[in-house]
């Protein structure tokens, strides 16, 4: 019973430190003229600020594509710039500020080729 116990406080204590640092990010990154990623509405221009947990080749149709997964706590983004194979500065746990339209692949949220600003 006692193994079960701290096995429980454990996964807990990890839990509350995950939504802490989710709460965290949100404060950080909701600023005024900034768009929240859960709130943002699709096919809208929008300016989000976050961190990029990823950074990926991935080819689409032929041409190469720099993906990126943006996340600033309420949720997250595909950053997709094409017929690039990397872009100096862009990589995980870099904090960005990206501007563009939202749209939809296979039921993923992304932004093509974003105006983006590094962010110290």
């Amino acid at each position: 019973m006692g193994e079960r116990s701290r096995l429980r406080r454990s996964i807990s204590a990890w839990a509350n430190s995950t939504d802490q640092h989710a709460r965290d990010m949100r404060t950080t990154y909701t600023t005024p003229g900034l768009d929240c990623i859960a709130d943002a509405p699709t096919r809208a221009r929008v300016r989000l600020k976050g961190t990029l947990r990823t950074v990926t080749l991935r080819p689409r149709g032929g041409v190469p594509a720099l993906e990126a997964e943006l996340y600033d706590g309420s949720g997250v983004l595909t950053v997709i710039w094409l017929g690039r194979r990397q872009i100096t500065g862009i990589g995980p746990g870099v904090s960005l500020l990206v501007e563009g339209r939202i749209g939809e692949q296979d039921a993923q949220r992304v932004i093509y080729n974003p105006r983006y600003e590094l962010m110290p």
